[in-house]
C-alpha cells in the first residue's frame, strides 16, 4: 500500500548514474519530495509501494530500459495515469517517437537546464491536478445524477440512454467535441431538482391535480438552486440545463416560459432527448410507444415544444440513437 507522508508532490528520479541523480536532487528538492531507483526493476517495486505524482525517467539504464519500464507502467492500471518524462541523452526523432509511442508526456535532454526541468515539472503536475479536479467534479455530478432517480419512475438507463442522444445530437448540432463531452456529463442532472418535490406527487400513480403540477413544475428551479453558482463548467451547465430543458420553443414551457432560440441549446438539446427516450421507453403508468410512433410525436411538435432544425437533426441521427437505445436497454 503506498503512502504520501507530506503535502508536497512526490517525484521518482530513475537513473543508474548517482551523479545525474544528484543534479536532480538538488533542482527539485525545496519543491517536491524526492524518491530514487537506480534501475528499471528497482523503480516498478517502488511504483507498487509508494506511487507517485510523476516520474522522471532515464532511456539507456543496464537491464531494462526507460522505454521497457515507461510500457509496463502504462499497462498497470495503479500507475498508467502517472506522467512520465524521459531525461536522456538520446536526442533522435527516433527515440522520442518511440518514448511518446510507449507514453512518455515529455522529453528533457541532458545535460539538463534547471530552468527546463523545473518548467516541465511543473506543467505536467498542474496538468493531473487538472484532470484530477475534473475528474472528482464530473464524480459529484454523476452521483447526484443517481441520487434523483430515486425520487422517480425513470430507470438509470434512461439517464444514460438520453445523455448519450444529447451528445449525438449537439455533435450534430456543431458543437465541439469537448462541448458535446460537457453536454453528455452535464445531462444526467437535468431532473435533480425532483429531489424536492413531496413523495406524495413523485410516486402518484394517477394524474396529477392543477396544485399538484404547479408543485411539479418547481423542480427546474430547485434544481438550479441545489447545483448553485460555481466556477466549474460542467456543474455551470448542469445548472443550464436544469433551469431549461422544460422551456418550449413557442414559449409556452416553465419555468421562465422562455421562446426559441433564447432557450439554451443545450436545453433544446436535452429537451428533446428526453422525451424520445420516455416516450420510447416502458413506464409503469405506460407501455413504450414506437419509434415511429414517437417520431410522429416530435415532428408534430416541431416548432411547438422542439427547435425545429433538432427535429430534423434526431431524424437524421436515428441510426446511432437507435443504437445506444439498443446498448443500454432497461
Amino acid at each position: 500500500m503506498f503512502n504520501r507522508q507530506d503535502s508536497k508532490q512526490t517525484i521518482l528520479i530513475v537513473d543508474d548514474e548517482p551523479a545525474n541523480l544528484r543534479v536532480l536532487k538538488k533542482m527539485l528538492e525545496d519543491q517536491y519530495r524526492l524518491i530514487f531507483a537506480k534501475s528499471g526493476e528497482e523503480a516498478l517495486r517502488l511504483v507498487q509501494r509508494e506511487l507517485p505524482n510523476l516520474i522522471l525517467l532515464d532511456v539507456m539504464m543496464p537491464g531494462m530500459t526507460g522505454f521497457e519500464v515507461c510500457e509496463q507502467l502504462k499497462a498497470d492500471l495503479l500507475s498508467k495515469a502517472v506522467p512520465v518524462i524521459f531525461v536522456t541523452a538520446l536526442n533522435d526523432e527516433v527515440d522520442e517517437t518511440k518514448g511518446f509511442e510507449v507514453g512518455a508526456v515529455d522529453y528533457i535532454t541532458k545535460p539538463v537546464s534547471p530552468a527546463i526541468v523545473k518548467a516541465r515539472v511543473r506543467t505536467h503536475l498542474s496538468l493531473v491536478q487538472a484532470d484530477d479536479l475534473r475528474r472528482t467534479r464530473l464524480q459529484v455530478i454523476q452521483r447526484l445524477g443517481r441520487a434523483s432517480e430515486y425520487k422517480d419512475n425513470e430507470t438509470g438507463m434512461h439517464i444514460m440512454r438520453m445523455s448519450h442522444y444529447s451528445k449525438i445530437i449537439a455533435l450534430a448540432y456543431g458543437l465541439s467535441d469537448f462541448a458535446a463531452d460537457n453536454l453528455l456529463h452535464a445531462a444526467p442532472m437535468h431532473d435533480i431538482g425532483k429531489i424536492g418535490i413531496p413523495d406524495s406527487i413523485m410516486l402518484k400513480p394517477g394524474k396529477l391535480t392543477d396544485e399538484e403540477f404547479t408543485i411539479m413544475k418547481t423542480h427546474p428551479e430547485i434544481g438550479a438552486e441545489i447545483l448553485g453558482d460555481s466556477d466549474s463548467d460542467l456543474i455551470a451547465l448542469a445548472k443550464v440545463v436544469s433551469l431549461t430543458h422544460h422551456e418550449k420553443f413557442d414559449g409556452s414551457g416553465y419555468p421562465k416560459g422562455l421562446k426559441g432560440k433564447n432557450i439554451p441549446i443545450e436545453g433544446r438539446i436535452v429537451a428533446i432527448a428526453d422525451v424520445f427516450d420516455a416516450l420510447t421507453s416502458k413506464r409503469p403508468y405506460k407501455e413504450a410507444w414506437t419509434v415511429e410512433q414517437a417520431m410522429d410525436f416530435i415532428e408534430s411538435q416541431s416548432g411547438i415544444h422542439f427547435d425545429p432544425d433538432l427535429v430534423v437533426l434526431l431524424q437524421q441521427c436515428l441510426p446511432s440513437i437507435l443504437y445506444i437505445k439498443q446498448r443500454w436497454q432497461d
